[in-house]
C-alpha cells in the first residue's frame, strides 16, 4: 500500500490545479442534449470513443459519463470512490479519458462528468482507501481527521465489520478478519457488530460509503483537484452532482464549485410535490426526476384510480392510504437502519429522543435547507412545523415536540445541520426503497420522488410546470436508478385506462399461480409490462422488491425458504401464464407504443436539456438495477441508423440481414439524419422511436435553447406546444379513450404563422389543420418551420 494520498498508479494526473480558484475559469455552455453512459471496467474509454460517429449521428452533443475517480476495481456503478486523485484505471486512466475527449471533440461532442462529493467508499480490505487508513491509523492526529464525518465521542470510531463467533487475527502490524484489515494497534477504531450502526456519518444505510466533510476547504480542494484540472485543460464541459442533500450546506458546496468550474451543473436533486430548487442554489438545475414524473403522469387516466386501488387493496390486503404506508415505513426504518444517526442528533438535540424520531418520520421532503445562523426561510419553517404537528398528533399529549422543532431550526449549528442531513437518508430508505415497494396500484408512478397516489397530470397543470422550467434543467425519462425504464412505464400507464380489462387478466393469472399476496400484484404489472423476460431476470427483480419491501424477507432477515417460494412463482408464472400475458401485451402495444413516442417527444421539445439514457433510443424494458444496467446492443443499434439491421430488434437480434423495407435517410434538412417519408407508416415500434429520437435530437441542435415554451391550444387527448417560433411539438394522450369516442373527428390544431414540415411524416402543414390529418402516421408529430 502506497502512503496516504500518494497515487500508485504507472501514469499519475499530472495537471496541477491552481490554488487559489480567483484566476479566470473556462466557461462552457449547456450542452444540447446528453447521452448517458455506464462505464464499467468492460466498457471504458475506448468503447465509448467507438461511439463518437454514432452518437454524432443520433443528435447527441454531450456524452454524459458515470463517475471517473478511482472507484473499487470491480464496480460495475463507479459510486464507490477510492482515490480522488486519479482517474479510474479500468477505463483507461487519465491517459484514455483525454484520448476520448479528444475523438468526442473530433466530432462535436463534449463530456459532462457524474461527481460524487458527499461519500468515499470504505473498500476491502480498508487499506484500499488511502486516507481513511491514515485514520484507522493515527486518529484525530491523521492529517485526514478532518476528511471523514466521523463521531469520536468514545474516543474511537465504531467499525461495524464483525458477524461470526471467530474473531479478529494479528497478522504482524496489521489486523485481519475474514477479507478485512485494519492498521495495528487498535487505538483508534473499535470493530463491532455489522448491525450496530457505524462511528460516521453513511450515504443512507450503506455502511461502506463512509461521510466526507466537503464543507472543508481544504477537503473540498483535494477532493476536487482532478476534476477542476480536467475542466481547465478543457477535457470535462460539465458536472451532474450526486447527492447534494447529504452534504452539511449543499448551497455553500454549489457557489464554491461554480466559483472554480464555471460549467454547467446539474443536481441529483429529488423534488416532492409542488417542491422547488432552492434558489439560491448556484446550478442550472436538476438530474430530471421532477420533470419525468410529470410527463408520466400525462399520459396516466385520472379516471383509472379508484378501480386501480381498489383492485390493489383486494389483492394485496394494503392500506388505500398511501401516506399511512408511508408513516409506517418510515417509522420501521428509523428503528431498523438508524438508531446510530438518531442517537448522535438526539446527543446534539437534546429533548426527546421519541419526539424526534416522529418529527424525522414526518418530515415530507428530502431537506427543509435551514442554514445555521442566517434568517429561516418562510418555507422551511413551514416545512418543519407542519412536519412538527404531525408528530404531536401521533404522540402522547404533551410530548416536547415544539421544543424539537425550535431547536433543529433555530438551535446550536450541529443540530441544524445534522438534522438536515438526516431527513435525506430517512426519506430514501423509508420512501424510495420501503412504502414504493409496498403500494403500487399503478407501478408507473411508483419512481423516485413520485407520489403514487397521484394519478395524472392534467395538460393545463403541465403547461404551468413547463413555463415556469428553466433552459438549463436536465430532463430524463430513464436513469441507471429508475425503478423501471420509460417504455415499462408506457404499457403500465395504459392500465389507467384499462382497469377493468387488466383486473380480468390478473384475476385469470392469480388464479393459477399464487405465492404471497403482497408481492404477486407487484409481479404480474411488471411481469407484462417487461414481457418478454427471462426467469432469471424476473426473479432478480422479485428479490429485490421482496427485500426492499420488508413485509416478509428484509436485507438484515433473509429467509432461504421464502427465496425458494419465489423462485418456483417466477418458473409457473412464466411457464403457465406466459402466453396470455405475452398475448395481453400484445393486445396493448398500440397504446403504449403511442404513449412511448408521445412521452419521448415531450421530454426532448421541453426547455431544458434532454437527456437520453443508453441505449433508449430503440425500445428498453428494463426493471430497477442492476437490470437497467445491463450491457446495450450499440451494434444493433448503428445498423438501425444507418439503416442496415432490418425491421426490428428481434428480427436484427437473431442474426437477420438487412431488410429491404428496412430504415433509409435522404439526408434532408441539416446536420443529422431524416428518415425516408415514404415508409414513415410501416415503422417498427423500435425504428419509430429512434427516428423521433434522432429527428428530435437534431432539431434541438438547430433551436436556440432559449426559445420559450407556448403553449397550443389542442383536444384533451393531445398535449401540444412551441419552442418560440422554430418548432412545435404534438403528442396522442391517453389513446385507449381516443379509440373509444371514435377518434379524432373534427378536433383541430391552430399552428403558428408561416409553413411547417413535420420531421416524422414529411408531410407540410399551415394554419388550421385537422389533427386526424396531422397525426394519421405516427401518434406524434414533430413540426419545423420552413
Amino acid at each position: 500500500m502506497s502512503e496516504p494520498g500518494v497515487s500508485e498508479s504507472s501514469e499519475p494526473f499530472v495537471s496541477e490545479p491552481s490554488e487559489s480558484f480567483e484566476e479566470p475559469v473556462p466557461v462552457y455552455p449547456a450542452p444540447a442534449s446528453t447521452y448517458r453512459i455506464q462505464l464499467t471496467p468492460d466498457f471504458g474509454f475506448a468503447q465509448v470513443a467507438e461511439l463518437a460517429p454514432y452518437l454524432r449521428d443520433l443528435g447527441i452533443s454531450h456524452v454524459y459519463l458515470s463517475p471517473l475517480l478511482q472507484a473499487n476495481p470491480e464496480s460495475r456503478h463507479g459510486y464507490d470512490v477510492t482515490d480522488h486523485s486519479r482517474i479510474r484505471a479500468e477505463f483507461g486512466g487519465i491517459k484514455g479519458l483525454r484520448a476520448l475527449s479528444a475523438t468526442l471533440a473530433e466530432h462535436g461532442i463534449g463530456i459532462v462528468a457524474d461527481l460524487v462529493p458527499n461519500h468515499m467508499t470504505i473498500p476491502v480490505p480498508e487499506s484500499g482507501n488511502a486516507q481513511l487508513w491514515s485514520v484507522l491509523k493515527d486518529g484525530q492526529a491523521s492529517p485526514y481527521a478532518s476528511w471523514f464525518d466521523i463521531d469520536w465521542a468514545g474516543g474511537k470510531l465504531n467499525m461495524p465489520v464483525l458477524g461470526g463467533d471467530d474473531g479478529p487475527v494479528a497478522d504482524g502490524d496489521v489486523l485481519r478478519y475474514h477479507d478485512h484489515e485494519f492498521p495495528l494497534p487498535d487505538t483508534h477504531y473499535r470493530l463491532v457488530d455489522w448491525r450496530e450502526g457505524p462511528g460516521y456519518r453513511r450515504f443512507f444505510d450503506v455502511s461502506s460509503l463512509i461521510g466526507l466533510r466537503v464543507e472543508d476547504p481544504e477537503v473540498f480542494d483535494a477532493t476536487h483537484a482532478v476534476m477542476l484540472s480536467l475542466i481547465e485543460e478543457g477535457v470535462v464541459h460539465g458536472l451532474r452532482i450526486d447527492h447534494p442533500d447529504g452534504l452539511a450546506e449543499p448551497r455553500g458546496y454549489l457557489s464554491r464549485l461554480r466559483a472554480a468550474s464555471g460549467v454547467w451543473t446539474v443536481v441529483e436533486k429529488i423534488l416532492i410535490g409542488s417542491e422547488q430548487l432552492p434558489e439560491d442554489w448556484d446550478c442550472d438545475g436538476t438530474s430530471g426526476y421532477d420533470v419525468l414524473n410529470r410527463i408520466t403522469g400525462l399520459f396516466v387516466d385520472p379516471a383509472g384510480k379508484e378501480r386501480l386501488v381498489e383492485l390493489f387493496v383486494m389483492h394485496t390486503g394494503m392500506p388505500t392510504d398511501y401516506a399511512t404506508v408511508v408513516q409506517e415505513s418510515k417509522a420501521e426504518v428509523l428503528g431498523l437502519f438508524f438508531t446510530s444517526e438518531i442517537d448522535r442528533l438526539h446527543a446534539v438535540v437534546g429533548s426527546d429522543r421519541e419526539a424526534l424520531v416522529e418529527l424525522l418520520a414526518a418530515m415530507p421532503v428530502y431537506r427543509a435547507y435551514v442554514v445555521p445562523g442566517e434568517p429561516v426561510p418562510e418555507v422551511s419553517a413551514r416545512i418543519v412545523e407542519t412536519a412538527g404537528q404531525l408528530a404531536a398528533d401521533r404522540l402522547p399529549e404533551g410530548a416536547p415536540v415544539a421544543e424539537v422543532v425550535n431547536t433543529v431550526l433555530y438551535g446550536p449549528a450541529e443540530a441544524v445541520t445534522r438534522f438536515q442531513q438526516t431527513c435525506g437518508p430517512v426519506m430514501a430508505k423509508g420512501v424510495e426503497d420501503t412504502a414504493l415497494y409496498r403500494w403500487y396500484p399503478l407501478a408507473c408512478l411508483n419512481e423516485v420522488g413520485g407520489e403514487p397516489d397521484r394519478f395524472g397530470e392534467s395538460v393545463g397543470d403541465f403547461h404551468t410546470f413547463c413555463l415556469e422550467m428553466s433552459s438549463g434543467t436536465m430532463t430524463t425519462l430513464s436513469t441507471h436508478d429508475t425503478k423501471r425504464s420509460e417504455d415499462v412505464r408506457a404499457r403500465l400507464a395504459v392500465l389507467s385506462e384499462l382497469p377493468g380489462e387488466w383486473a380480468a387478466a390478473v384475476g385469470e393469472w392469480s388464479s393459477k399461480v399464487s405465492f404471497d399476496p403482497v408481492l404477486d400484484y407487484l409481479a404480474w404489472q411488471n411481469l407484462m409490462a417487461a414481457w418478454p423476460i427471462s426467469q432469471d431476470r424476473l426473479f432478480d427483480y422479485l428479490f429485490k422488491a421482496a427485500r426492499e419491501a420488508k413485509t416478509s424477507i428484509s436485507w438484515v432477515t433473509p429467509d432461504p425458504a421464502y427465496e425458494a417460494g419465489i423462485r418456483d412463482f417466477v418458473t409457473q408464472a412464466i411457464g403457465e401464464c406466459g402466453a396470455s400475458i405475452a398475448e395481453f401485451a400484445d393486445r396493448i402495444e398500440p397504446y403504449a407504443r403511442s404513449n412511448s413516442l408521445g412521452q419521448k417527444l415531450v421530454q426532448f421539445m421541453l426547455p431544458g436539456v434532454p437527456d437520453l439514457y443508453w441505449g433508449n433510443e430503440i425500445t428498453d424494458f428494463s426493471l430497477v438495477d442492476p437490470d437497467n444496467r445491463r450491457p446495450v446492443d450499440f451494434d444493433l443499434r448503428r445498423r438501425m441508423l444507418a439503416g442496415a439491421g432490418g425491421g426490428s430488434v428481434a428480427a436484427a437480434a437473431a442474426g437477420g440481414g438487412a431488410a429491404a423495407d428496412g430504415p433509409s435517410w435522404d439526408g434532408a434538412k441539416a446536420a443529422g439524419p431524416s428518415w425516408d417519408a415514404g415508409k414513415a407508416g410501416d415503422l417498427s415500434w423500435d425504428e419509430a422511436k429512434l427516428m423521433v429520437t434522432t429527428q428530435a435530437l437534431n432539431l434541438r441542435r438547430r433551436l436556440d435553447p432559449a426559445a420559450p415554451y407556448i403553449p397550443l391550444e389542442a383536444d384533451e387527448h393531445a398535449i401540444a406546444f412551441a419552442r418560440g417560433d422554430r418548432a412545435v411539438a404534438v403528442a396522442t394522450r391517453l389513446p385507449v379513450g381516443l379509440e373509444r369516442r371514435g377518434g379524432w373527428g373534427s378536433s383541430t390544431l391552430t399552428l403558428p404563422h408561416g409553413r411547417w414540415r413535420d420531421l416524422l411524416s414529411g408531410a407540410e402543414h399551415t394554419g388550421r389543420i385537422p389533427l386526424a390529418h396531422l397525426l394519421s402516421i405516427h401518434p406524434v408529430a414533430l413540426l419545423e418551420r420552413d
